[in-house]
């Protein structure tokens, strides 16, 4: 199997990802989403302390940890789950997957074919330049593993 049997699972998950963009939308708010939520909701720290189990204190040690980025998952959703919201967790890429697995495979392909060009010129057997993307096109088709993609040279 080769790479571009891949491309529909890729595109697929690409489609998905894409109402996620623009990821600045979904910027939390500074003091975090918990705290913004909660009081949008009127609802005091005790009372939120009292949903998720915890001591009053502890409420805002656990929202400036949202806020801060050094809150876990786990924590995140029990507090979602006390302010009647759903976590939502993604990974939005900056580029499509399928960009991305492009630019990936490009990359080998002239790294590789590169060498063997090299050799090529040494034996004086070096081919055109206008060859170059019809050979590049052909050893992504041809040469190409999903595996070998992200192994490091």
């Amino acid at each position: 199997m080769n790479y571009m049997e891949d491309r529909h699972a890729r595109e697929r998950l690409d489609e998905r990802l894409s109402s996620l963009k623009p990821v600045d939308r979904f910027q939390p708010p500074p003091r975090g989403w918990m705290r913004a939520i909660r009081e949008a909701l009127s609802m005091t720290g005790v009372q939120f302390a009292e949903r998720l189990g915890i001591r009053p204190q502890s409420v805002d040690t656990l929202e400036k940890s949202e806020a801060s980025g050094g809150i876990s998952l786990k924590t995140l959703a029990r507090a979602a789950e006390a302010l009647d919201c759903t976590l939502v967790y993604a990974l939005v890429p900056n580029k499509t997957l399928e960009q991305a697995v492009a630019v990936r495979a490009r990359t080998i392909a002239v790294r590789d074919l590169g060498r063997v060009s090299h050799t090529m010129k040494l034996e004086g057997q070096q081919s055109a330049d206008s060859d170059l993307e019809r050979r590049i096109d052909a050893y992504i088709r041809d040469e190409i593993r999903p595996r070998d993609l992200w192994k490091d040279p």
